[in-house]
């Protein structure tokens, strides 16, 4: 195994020189996250000392450039373990607050902290977003106990959300992964994961740093990495997931595009394992469900209707390469219905694995590709809202359970497309319209 895969600043190789080994790493990525990362930093270093005290810890802050000195503030965070009635830590947490190299986003964050992880031969390590505003000390335990005690490789978070915050989980990441791979992990992009030592290395060592994966496809491309390398994986959970929603019709189309871009790249690389499974099963969940409030998250449905219907004006050439005949007529009809766009489950999956497919045979450019599914997916996320306005989170659940299995269902779809010998040779096309900007790398990720 390399130990210099992955630059790192001088100062932090004389920091890892110092400490020399960890049985723990605690990695929080972030960028402009001044407002937030100190709770965090609270709620990890408190975790640590209630229910490690005994291991030796270190927290990494990764940080994308801050200019709000999110660094300054993890750096002089304290924590006054008295009043939170813990007793002194055995060992002491040693901090380190390095910037990362790399593409500007999350994924290169991570792939410091796993550097970090390996040069350290850490036994056991977890990552939390900067944003969190309900994470607490019970979260370090649930991301690390599995795998110290219980021999799972990969920790999922399994948390409750307002059924319209984290839409491209949702319609997208969660059905998608669990009818590829078998696996019934509910937050495959959740933001919050444990995972061992040698996992950490494992991620390293593959060639995907200057992908997609290196932004907001780290998240998904984790999960399913773990999965098909045949990683023991489960989940904890977390109680609410409370941080800063975004409106699915706001600026989401970077996200969509790197997340839909890792999960696609993925299904490259791994054909041989997904295409072999044919029902999904449970996945263990750790720790102690509950019922829980969750904030509402406030969504612009004429504003996704607009970006969709726009998205049919302007993308019907290049959609009628990616889709199959029928998919592209029943989407035409869909735009005709009388409230507004109307994608039933069964044309969503089918545009999904359309697209899927085209993305394989190279049918277009893959950037554009990519960029042409943002009004799609707007599409859908108008139609499950006015599908399950009237309905609580947890009915809400309901329909997405179901097209998880319609997902299950049309999977043989799926591989007779993706099996087909004769399509359509890429063209050359100028970058097209998606109905909503291309946003930035270092939005909150889903």
């Amino acid at each position: 195994m390399s130990l210099d895969r992955t630059p790192l600043a001088p100062a932090t190789d004389t920091c890892l020189r110092e400490i020399g080994s960890a049985d723990i790493v605690v990695g929080i990525p972030s960028y402009n996250n001044a407002d937030t990362v100190g709770h965090v930093v609270r709620a990890v270093s408190a975790g640590l000392a209630k229910y490690f005290p005994d291991r030796r810890a270190v927290l990494v802050n990764s940080d994308g450039g801050s200019s709000d000195d999110t660094s300054g503030v993890v750096a002089r965070t304290a924590v006054d373990y008295r009043h939170l009635l813990i007793a002194d830590r055995q060992s002491v947490l040693h901090r380190i607050v390095t910037p990362y190299h790399g593409a500007p986003g999350k994924g290169s964050a991570i792939r410091t902290i796993f550097e970090i992880a390996a040069r350290l031969r850490a036994e056991a390590c977890a990552v939390v977003d900067a944003d969190l505003r309900s994470i607490s000390p019970e979260w370090i335990d649930m991301l690390l106990r599995p795998i110290l005690d219980e021999g799972y490789d990969y920790v999922a978070p399994f948390y409750l959300r307002h059924k319209y915050d984290g839409t491209i989980t949702n319609s997208l990441a969660y059905p998608l992964t669990r009818a590829l791979y078998g696996k019934r992990i509910r937050q495959p992009i959740g933001g919050e994961f444990g995972f061992s030592g040698a996992l950490a290395s494992h991620y390293l060592d593959q060639h995907v740093w200057e992908s997609e994966v290196a932004r907001f496809g780290i998240d998904i491309w984790m999960t399913t990495e773990a999965i098909a390398s045949g990683a023991n994986v489960c989940q904890s959970f977390l109680g609410a997931k409370i941080h800063n929603p975004k409106d699915p019709a706001a600026d989401l189309s970077a996200m969509l595009r790197q997340v839909v871009g890792s999960l696609f790249a993925s299904m490259e690389q791994h054909t041989g394992v997904w295409s072999r499974i044919e029902e999904s099963h449970p996945v263990p969940v750790f720790g102690f469900p509950y019922e829980v409030g969750v904030e509402p998250v406030h969504v612009n449905v004429e504003g996704m209707v607009s970006h969709f219907r726009q998205g049919l004006r302007d993308l019907a050439p290049i959609w009628k390469q990616l889709l199959a005949e029928d998919t592209m007529q029943r989407l035409y009809d869909a735009n005709h219905r009388e409230q507004a766009a109307c994608i039933a489950d069964d044309l969503w999956v089918r545009l999904v694995y359309d697209a899927a497919a085209a993305y394989h045979h190279q049918i277009l450019p893959r950037e554009h590709l990519l960029k042409s599914l943002t009004p799609l997916y707007l599409g859908r996320t108008a139609s499950f809202v006015l599908a399950t306005q009237g309905l609580t989170s947890a009915e809400a659940e309901q329909t997405i359970e179901q097209l998880c299995r319609t997902f299950e269902t049309h999977k043989p779809y799926l591989i007779e497309r993706w099996n087909q010998r004769t399509r359509q040779p890429a063209v050359s096309a100028s970058s097209p319209r998606t109905g909503a900007s291309a946003g930035g790398d270092h939005e909150r990720p889903d």
